[in-house]
């Protein structure tokens, strides 16, 4: 989640909340905070049309919080409300992955299923193609034909 997102969530002005954590850097390793670049957060403000620093917009680029990281927020946001935000962040973040978890088992048997498909259109191809075969063999202009014939047009 972004830094102003969740500042906004905590009601504090997203400066007030990045000093909070700036002063607890420790307690925030890469895998529970990190800094956008500036090509991922130009492609953001893109997507969600936040203004440039000319316009009143950012003038940093924003940090990025994972759900541990989220998690550690509740030791240094120390406030009722924030604690109380903590909590549904956290159960939104479960439900999240549990959401993933179930499409995760989904995206894995339609893979399934389209392997077993393409094993059996390979199936299929072989068998049309040795009926076509069957049907027509091929012909050997040497070999004299078998069957009856009417021979009486044969004399003519």
């Amino acid at each position: 989640m972004l830094d102003s997102d969740l500042a906004d969530l905590y009601g504090v002005e997203t400066k007030f909340f990045n000093r909070a954590i700036k002063r607890n850097k420790d307690r925030f390793p890469n895998d529970f905070m990190f800094q956008l670049t500036e090509k991922e957060s130009q492609n953001l403000r893109f997507q969600i049309g936040t203004s440039s620093s000319r316009y009143g917009g950012r003038r940093y680029l924003p940090y990025v919080f994972t759900e541990h990281g989220v998690a550690m927020l509740s030791s240094v946001l120390k406030s009722k409300k924030a604690v109380q935000v903590n909590i549904l962040i956290v159960r939104a973040f479960i439900k999240l992955r549990e959401l993933l978890a179930t499409h995760k088992d989904l995206i894995l048997e339609i893979d399934k299923i389209k392997r077993e498909q393409k094993g059996q259109n390979q199936k299929i191809q072989s068998i049309i193609s040795i009926i076509n075969q069957m049907l027509n063999p091929p012909i050997d202009e040497n070999k004299e034909l078998m069957g009856f014939r009417d021979r009486s047009k044969d004399k003519k």
